[in-house]
C-alpha cells in the first residue's frame, strides 16, 4: 500500500526512541539481577513445565562492519579463537544446566552474533552436539543460524544440514558496490546468488535475508536495484531493518561521514519504496520492517496473532521461555532480564571461577508486565483488544492508562491510530511511526528527560 508522507510529518516524529525488542528497554537494566538471582531463578525454571526457546551467540567477525549495532569481537580466521570459546561456552551451558537440574524441551534453538559461521566445521559439530546433549532439541521446530555469506562454502553449509539446522538467515545488507565499501563490507551479488541457491538445493526450509536501508550512498534508485535482486532470489522472509546511527555507543560508527547518510525524508522514502516493491511481488507486511511469504511460518504467527519480538527482531514464539548463552547474551526467564557480560576476558574470567557470567538485568514488576504486553501487541498485532486486556489484568485499559489517554488522542488527531470503545487499531501511518505510538506507554522514558539515548525512530 502506498503511503503519502510529506516532509512536516517526518519532522513531527523523527526524535530518538526504543526499538522495543525488550521491555523495560535495556538503559534502565540494573546489577540488581546477578548471577545469584539468576540461578534462582533457573532453579525455579527447572522446577516448572515450561519449553524453551534457546539462543547462542558466537561473537567474532573477521572485519568491523560500520554499521554495525551488534556486540562484536574482531579476530583473524584461527581456530584457536573459536576452541578457547567453546570452551567457556561449555562451562556456561553446564552451569545453566546445573541450576536447572535437568534437560528442558527446546522449542527453537537460534545462533547468532558476531558470525557463527567464523567456526570451522569440527568446531560447529562440536558446539552442537554440546547443546543437543544438554537440551531436549525439538529437530522438528525452528532451528537457525546466521551466515555471513563470505564465511560459508558448500562443505560447511552441508554440515549445517545434517546436523538439523532448518532456517538460515543471510547478512545481505545492501548490493551497491559504493555503498558495500562505504561500510566495509565487500560482498559481491553471485556469491549471495550462489549461497542461497545452495541453500535450496540442500532443503533448508526457510530462507531469510538481512537487509539495512540509511545506509552512505543509498538512494532510492540504488536500494530498488538491490531490492529486486532480493526478490529475484526469492527468499521466504526479509528483515528491512532501519540504520541505527549511535556514533555514541558504537564509536567504530565515527568512521561513517554522516553527511554521505541520505536525509530523513529520503530515507523513509527509500523504506516506503522498498515496502511497496515487496508486496508487490507476493510478500506479506509483518508487523514493523519484516516481510514473509504466504507459505512461510512467520506469516502464519502474523495472521493468527501469536507473532512476538526480542532481541533477535520478530520471531515466531513456539516456547514460554527464552535463554541466551555465551558473550552478552540475554535471556528472559520466570519475568526476568538477565544480561550476560559484554568483555571477553570477563566473560572467561568468572567461568574459570564457575560463576555464571551475569551482568546486570530486569526483575519484571506489575506494572512492567501490564506494559510489556500492550508494546508488545502493539508492536506486532497494531491493536490493542480492550476486552483481551482486562481478562488478562482485571482492569480496564481506560482506567489503567488513564494518564496516557492524551498521549492516545494525539496519536488518534496525528492519523497514528483509530482509538474506539473496544480497540485501539494502529493505521497504515501507525505501522511506519510504531516505535513513536509504543514510547507514550513507556513509564521508564517518561521519567527521562535527559539527552536521547536511542536511535531516530525514522
Amino acid at each position: 500500500m502506498s503511503i503519502a508522507i510529506d516532509k512536516e510529518i517526518i519532522r513531527k516524529f523523527d526524535v530518538p526512541g526504543p526499538r522495543y525488542t525488550s521491555y523495560p528497554t535495556a538503559p534502565v537494566w540494573s546489577q540488581e539481577v546477578d548471577e545469584r538471582v539468576y540461578a534462582g531463578i533457573l532453579r525455579d525454571f527447572g522446577r516448572s513445565a515450561k519449553t524453551l526457546s534457546l539462543y547462542i551467540h558466537v561473537p567474532f567477525c573477521q572485519m568491523m562492519c560500520t554499521y554495525c549495532g551488534c556486540n562484536v569481537v574482531i579476530r583473524r580466521q584461527e581456530d584457536k579463537y573459536g576452541d578457547v570459546y567453546l570452551e567457556h561456552l561449555s562451562r556456561e551451558i553446564d552451569l545453566v544446566v546445573k541450576h536447572i537440574g535437568g534437560k528442558k524441551p527446546v522449542k527453537q534453538f537460534h545462533w547468532g552474533g558476531g558470525t557463527p559461521t567464523y567456526l570451522n566445521e569440527g568446531q560447529i559439530e562440536r558446539l552442537f552436539h554440546k547443546a543437543a546433549e544438554n537440551f531436549d532439541i525439538d529437530f522438528k521446530g525452528e532451528i537457525a543460524i546466521e551466515i555471513d555469506p563470505r564465511t560459508i562454502d558448500a562443505a560447511k553449509l552441508k554440515k549445517l544440514r545434517g546436523l538439523g539446522f532448518n532456517r538460515i538467515s543471510l547478512g545481505v545488507q545492501d548490493f551497491d558496490p559504493q555503498v558495500q565499501e562505504a561500510v566495509n563490507r565487500r560482498q559481491p551479488f553471485d556469491l549471495v546468488k550462489e549461497c542461497a541457491e545452495l541453500c535450496r538445493e540442500l532443503q533448508f526450509q526457510s530462507l531469510n535475508f538481512d537487509l539495512i536501508y540509511g545506509l552512505p550512498f543509498q538512494t532510492q534508485d540504488s536500494f530498488l536495484r538491490t531490492v529486486g535482486k532480493v526478490i529475484a532470489l526469492r527468499p521466504d522472509r526479509i528483515a528491512l531493518y532501519s540504520f541505527a546511527y549511535v556514533p555514541w555507543l558504537k564509536k567504530h560508527q565515527n568512521k561513517i561521514d554522516p553527511k554521505l547518510l541520505p536525509s530523513n525524508d529520503v530515507k523513509l522514502d527509500i523504506f516506503l519504496a522498498a515496502r511497496s516493491a515487496f508486496l508487490a511481488h507476493g510478500y506479506q507486511a509483518i508487523a514493523m520492517d519484516h516481510f514473509a511469504l504466504e507459505s512461510d511460518d512467520m506469516a502464519a504467527a502474523f495472521n493468527n496473532g501469536t507473532l512476538y519480538r526480542n532481541f533477535m527482531g520478530y520471531t515466531v514464539k513456539p516456547a514460554d521461555e527464552y535463554i541466551g548463552l555465551g558473550l552478552t547474551s540475554i535471556s528472559f526467564l520466570q519475568d526476568t532480564f538477565i544480561h550476560n557480560c559484554k568483555v571477553l576476558p570477563e566473560y572467561y574470567k568468572l567461568l574459570h571461577e564457575g560463576r555464571l557470567p551475569v551482568d546486570r538485568g530486569k526483575v519484571l514488576n506489575g506494572d512492567d508486565l501490564i506494559r510489556q504486553w500492550t508494546i508488545n501487541h502493539l508492536m506486532c498485532q497494531f491493536r490493542i483488544d480492550k476486552g483481551a486486556f482486562k481478562d488478562r489484568f482485571h482492569v480496564a485499559f481506560d482506567e489503567y492508562f488513564s494518564r496516557e489517554q492524551r498521549h492516545i488522542a494525539r496519536c488518534a488527531e496525528d492519523g497514528l491510530v483509530a482509538a474506539g470503545e473496544d480497540a485501539i487499531q494502529v493505521t497504515e501511518l501507525g505501522k511506519i511511526f510504531i516505535r513513536n505510538v509504543c514510547m507514550g506507554f513507556d513509564f521508564y522514558l517518561q521519567q527521562d528527560k535527559g539527552p536521547g539515548r536511542f536511535s531516530r525512530t525514522v
